[in-house]
């Protein structure tokens, strides 16, 4: 998403930057820049012009125009403008002392919201919240099925009625809430093709009987300015209180994110990038603009790889990492760990100019992948003793895997090159050592564990201090 008006800002800055001190006519001609990359993408004319206008004002100051690095200086304003245009604060929801808190969503057909009100659930059932989904559409085929399909596949119940009235259902949902002791209700309303007075006056009467804590409308990235007439309707009738932006992920010019806050007035709250239920996430509108800037977001990344690290394993296990005796089944684990927080794209991604080296075509994101393959056709024996792996296994397991040589050969030297490396991260960031002071036997660390590495042999306290030190 907003792949497209990255590049070109990024484009930019990097001219800017080749002339060293700035004019005026300088500063004109990048905002005129700016304005046309910012149309392109499909922001909101009138949102475009105040930006463009705030921005050239503060730009034009002379503690700018005469600093030792007046193009850092641009980049720092448009990124606090770009902050300030996409909410300013990361917005917070806290809940009330009503059980249950009742979370409302509201949106087009075909805007995701159904998706949503499940990957909502799965995200505050990992807060330790006790959440049920409630159906309330009535209307489009299947609609039930498929949330209590996706209710199925996160562990969430989800409360269905043979009732045809939307009200009627939304108040049974909650008294469910209460009888099976759930403190959370998301009901999932029936949404049209198009904005309509049936669609707002079921959306009203719901909200007046349900009295929601919350009511969230989601909408889709991908469907540009339309996005904004779509939800200053819903804010005139129903006045949601936030906005779930999904299908983040998509090709299309994505305008609408930009716009959406500044003329509805109306927070992002949460915004989703793929398929999976994990896949929704806190919007932090800093983080976003970074990206955008590509400055990446090494903060979302950290905090996902911690939330996705087991705290602790087994000692034994523990201290081969610890010491980076570490063998091929560790190594597949720690590929594996790298898939759940999304990948050695998300990874690259979340790095300043990853998104273009992505871009580039260069970067090799399915050797991982392979690096698996050819390790899962070792023998058990083999994964455990690398150095059992002479030229004849070499030769079987390239057969096996389907590769030359040569690959298997390059695994290995990958291999060996993360074992140095590992041993290398734990013996800095968790002072261990193979010996106590007294000479005796390998210690146990804190609380007589270890902690596993995160990532590439880094623990979840590593990780956490990373991201207390970046919050920073």
């Amino acid at each position: 998403m907003l792949e497209s008006l990255s590049n070109k800002l990024q484009g930019i800055f990097s001219g800017m930057r080749s002339k060293g001190r700035l004019t005026e006519e300088d500063i004109n001609s990048a905002m005129k820049e700016i304005r046309m990359a910012l149309l392109e993408a499909d922001v909101n004319f009138m949102v475009v012009k105040e930006f463009v206008a705030k921005t050239k004002e503060r730009c034009m100051r002379a503690e700018v125009l005469d600093s030792l690095n007046p193009t850092q200086n641009v980049v720092k304003i448009v990124l606090d403008e770009l902050t300030e245009l996409l909410g300013g604060e990361s917005p917070n929801f806290n809940f009330s002392s009503r059980i249950p808190n009742v979370i409302m969503m509201v949106g087009l057909q075909g805007s995701g919201k159904t998706t949503a009100s499940a990957k909502l659930a799965y995200l505050l059932k990992k807060q330790n919240h006790q959440p049920l989904l409630c159906a309330c559409d009535v209307y489009r085929p299947a609609a039930i099925d498929q949330l209590e399909t996706l209710g199925n596949e996160i562990g969430v119940r989800v409360y269905r009625s043979e009732s045809k009235d939307p009200v009627t259902i939304a108040k049974e949902g909650i008294r469910d809430a209460i009888d099976s002791m759930r403190d959370v209700v998301i009901i999932d309303t029936a949404g049209r093709l198009h904005v309509d007075e049936d669609m707002m006056a079921e959306a009203e009467a719901i909200r007046d009987a349900v009295q929601p804590e919350r009511i969230y409308m989601v909408v889709d990235a991908m469907t540009g300015q339309d996005v904004v007439n779509v939800a200053q309707a819903f804010a005139e009738r129903v006045d949601f209180d936030g906005v779930i932006m999904s299908k983040m992920d998509g090709d299309a010019r994505g305008g609408g994110a930009l716009s959406i806050r500044q003329v509805t007035g109306k927070p992002i709250m949460y915004i989703s990038s793929g398929e999976k239920p994990d896949s929704l996430e806190a919007f932090h509108p800093d983080r976003m603009a970074k990206r955008i800037l590509g400055m990446g977001d090494m903060v979302s990344f950290i905090e996902n790889a911690v939330a996705s690290a087991d705290a602790k394993v087994e000692e034994d296990e523990a201290m081969r990492m610890a010491t980076g005796n570490l063998n091929l089944n560790d190594f597949i684990e720690i590929n594996r760990r790298i898939h759940k927080v999304g990948g050695i794209q998300k990874m690259v991604a979340a790095l300043p100019g990853g998104d273009k080296a992505l871009a580039s075509g260069k970067l090799d994101t399915k050797a991982l992948d392979r690096m698996e393959v050819i390790i899962s056709s070792m023998t058990a024996e083999e994964r455990e003793k690398p150095e059992l792996l002479n030229g004849s296994r070499r030769l079987r397991i390239a057969k096996g895997a389907g590769v030359s040589v040569s690959d298997v050969n390059q695994v290995i030297k990958k291999f060996n090159e993360a074992k140095k490396l590992i041993k290398r991260q734990m013996a800095g960031m968790n002072g261990m050592s193979t010996k106590n002071k007294k000479g005796g036997k390998k210690g146990k660390g804190r609380r007589g564990r270890l902690n596993m590495p995160g990532i590439g042999g880094m623990s979840v306290n590593d990780l956490k201090n990373l991201q207390k030190m970046m919050d920073e």
